[in-house]
């Protein structure tokens, strides 16, 4: 059997703050296999962007990580930093949300690509300067010679995505990481940087990690979906099922506040996240779930199979058998 990718175990996260421990991530376990797209979708604070910064290596000092993180088998947690920096930007690389502030705004475009080409190469500059110039064309950008040695500021948003894409595909890394690459822009360009997502996955046969709060992109892009909530996974499953056949009140509660023509008002989740100072005890969604009973403040709920999706809810086949009557 082929390792995967990318394989997390019981990823714990904290970051310590003047009231305590917040717990961000707690106990989060999956695996991204060659060539599959998994969409991590959830509120915002349920962990995704934190989880994956922790594979990347990028959270502060002061963070406290546990559990195990492998690309291709390489242990990555307790690595030293120079292990993870070599690593990072080669094997695994990441496309952050807001490309105004990833790129340097002092520093040309093609310059930007071209560091970090030589950061993992043994290249010449010159043949470091002409590779980032085919990487700019490869992702769409127009004139990519002149554009090369141009700033930031004068890309539009979608270029600028664009050249952040360019830069973190430079070394066909094993594993992409989209974090919300699209929120920014408007309908038309996310359409457009979303093509380019898949046609990089498809060229460099990488498997991507595609974080969003967008289930319509979700249910466009991915093989896979993994719901997350307070720091855990809630739901994971192929899309199809996912979305036809959600078994987690959480999931429920997320696609029917989905905006729908036919439907004058929107149905929100009650409620907010929880405080991961102090998380609730068992179920964190409980305190928003309509189906809620006091079996659910027991343990908290790990993933199962039900059918054929994964769910951390105790009362899945009584809510199950509740929504078919």
């Amino acid at each position: 059997m082929t390792l995967p990718v990318l394989s997390v175990r019981d990823l714990h996260v904290s970051f310590p703050t003047q009231d305590g421990l917040v717990q961000a991530v707690r106990g989060v376990s999956f695996d991204i296999s060659e060539h599959e797209l998994l969409g991590i979708v959830g509120e915002s604070g349920s962990g995704k962007s934190v989880t994956f910064l922790a594979v990347m290596g990028l959270l502060p000092r002061s963070a406290i990580v546990s559990g195990s993180i492998k690309i291709g088998g390489q242990e990555l947690v307790g690595a030293p930093p120079d292990e993870v920096r070599k690593v990072r930007g080669k094997r695994v690389a990441m496309i952050f949300q807001d490309p105004l502030t990833a790129l340097n705004p002092v520093h040309r475009v093609g310059a930007q690509v071209v560091e970090m080409i030589l950061a993992h190469q043994d290249i010449s500059n010159d043949e470091a300067n002409a590779k980032a110039v085919e990487l700019l064309d490869r992702v769409g950008i127009p004139q990519p010679d002149v554009r090369a040695r141009q700033y930031p500021h004068e890309f539009s948003g979608g270029m600028r995505q664009r050249a952040v894409i360019a830069i973190a595909i430079a070394n066909s890394p094993e594993i992409l990481i989209a974090d919300e690459p699209t929120t920014a822009l408007d309908t038309t360009v996310q359409a457009q940087i979303l093509d380019v997502v898949q046609q990089v996955q498809h060229e460099l046969g990488s498997a991507v990690a595609f974080i969003t709060h967008d289930l319509g992109v979700v249910a466009r892009v991915a093989d896979r979906v993994q719901v997350m909530y307070a720091g855990r996974v809630t739901e994971r499953g192929e899309a199809h099922d996912i979305f036809m056949r959600p078994t987690h009140p959480y999931t429920r509660g997320l696609l029917n506040s989905l905006p729908d023509i036919n439907v004058e008002r929107l149905v929100p989740i009650p409620g907010a996240p929880p405080n991961m100072l102090r998380p609730p005890s068992g179920c964190a969604f409980r305190i928003r779930c309509t189906y809620a009973t006091e079996v659910c403040a027991g343990e908290i709920p790990e993933l199962k199979p039900y059918g054929a999706i994964e769910t951390a809810c105790v009362r899945v086949e009584e809510i199950a058998a509740e929504v078919m009557a």
